[in-house]
């Protein structure tokens, strides 16, 4: 469950200029086809032998253009949200992701806030810096191109900034209502698993982070799982048109479409803890595609459910464990025998892991290894 502790090294400070990332990144450019093969094959023989011999590099560094199936995402109803992820959590659980139909944010509220947004990104780069100041994760994140990173502000829930003059007041009305969603659907899995979610239970443990980009600016969405990396519970994410785009899952990359006004939901790195390994998760945010026949804008909108920077993170304890009355004697039972199941994950601080893998961006080895309990 989420808990305190103090960190005066970087919590809500301005990002240190000096500090290096932990490690070199490996994002790589999508140029001519020789190009990249050329590439790739010197940086492999560069890794040591236990990455490059990884059985899980070929699937995260394979090209979007070598996927060829589309997936259309299992359709869940936010009308009875709880019992439709109850009743289809196996499959959840499988895929890490699911659309979400039926929920009562209008598509006219999404375009507008896809408007407020296009306003940011037509900012000069002087005013985006003043009006977003870098105090990490929040503020406006301008591209580095030896990184592969795009332009990314994050903003709270609220959407504040240090303008008077910019009016974003479509974009925090639907970043509250994309808010309410999330928490509903955090809800409902943690029930589904068995587990109780402490932000709903102790306000602040968790909170919401809108994270815009423009991926035209850079090249962080068009090679798949490199940029930059926010851990979240779940991400949510509206189809204001059609437009496929590619998750990295567990299991590889997956290339989905879903339909126009529903919202795609992505399972995080937390979600994964937090249900002891129950859940698999997708890594980052969606990559935009550019499909034939599609509309390929470039700017993307997430709304993440993450956590406060204090929270330590580490397998939740099941409902009727911490006196939960939701469940019936035989399910207490179960859940009681459940307990003594090995911990896959040890407890980390939420604040450190996330500064790592933001600044971090390797997507050849799963970031939680070194949390997993090796004995």
């Amino acid at each position: 469950m989420a808990s305190s502790s103090t960190h005066d090294h970087h919590h809500h400070q301005p990002l240190p200029t000096a500090a290096p990332p932990p490690t070199p990144s490996t994002t790589l450019p999508t140029t001519s086809d020789s190009a990249a093969t050329d590439l790739l094959s010197r940086l492999l023989h560069r890794l040591p032998p236990s990455l490059s011999n990884s059985t899980t590099t070929p699937l995260l560094l394979r090209r979007r253009s070598s996927l060829s199936t589309t997936t259309t995402p299992l359709i869940i109803s936010f009308t009875d949200v709880k019992s439709s992820i109850l009743s289809n959590l196996p499959v959840i659980s499988e895929l890490g992701f699911f659309q979400l139909t039926n929920h009562l944010i209008p598509p006219e509220l999404a375009h507008s806030a896809d408007s407020d947004s296009v306003s940011i990104f037509n900012l000069s780069t002087h005013q985006k810096q003043q009006y977003f100041p870098r105090h990490w994760p929040l503020g406006f994140d301008v591209e580095d191109e030896d990184e592969g990173d795009a332009d990314s502000v994050f903003l709270d829930s609220v959407c504040s900034t240090e303008s008077t003059e910019l009016t974003l007041s479509s974009l925090r009305e639907f970043t509250k209502e994309m808010e309410k969603v999330g928490l509903a659907v955090v809800d409902a899995l943690t029930c589904a698993v068995g587990v109780r979610c402490p932000g709903l239970d102790y306000p602040g443990a968790v909170n919401s982070l809108m994270w815009i980009s423009d991926v035209n600016s850079g090249l962080g969405e068009k090679m798949v799982g490199s940029g930059r990396f926010y851990p979240y519970v779940v991400g949510l994410h509206y189809q204001t048109r059609k437009q496929c785009c590619n998750l990295l899952t567990d299991t590889g990359l997956v290339p989905v479409l879903c339909e126009v006004g529903s919202i795609l939901v992505t399972i995080g790195d937390i979600a994964q803890v937090w249900s002891n390994g129950k859940l698999k998760k997708v890594k980052g945010k969606p990559s935009l595609s550019t499909e034939e026949g599609g509309d390929n804008s470039t700017l993307s909108m997430s709304l993440l459910v993450t956590l406060s920077l204090e929270s330590t993170v580490s397998p939740l304890f099941p409902r009727a464990e911490i006196g939960g009355t939701d469940h019936t004697d035989n399910d207490a039972k179960d859940v009681q025998e459940e307990t003594t199941e090995e911990r896959l994950f040890n407890s980390f601080s939420f604040e450190d892991y996330a500064w790592r893998v933001y600044h971090e961006r390797v997507p050849l080895k799963d970031p939680l290894d070194r949390y997993r309990n090796k004995l």
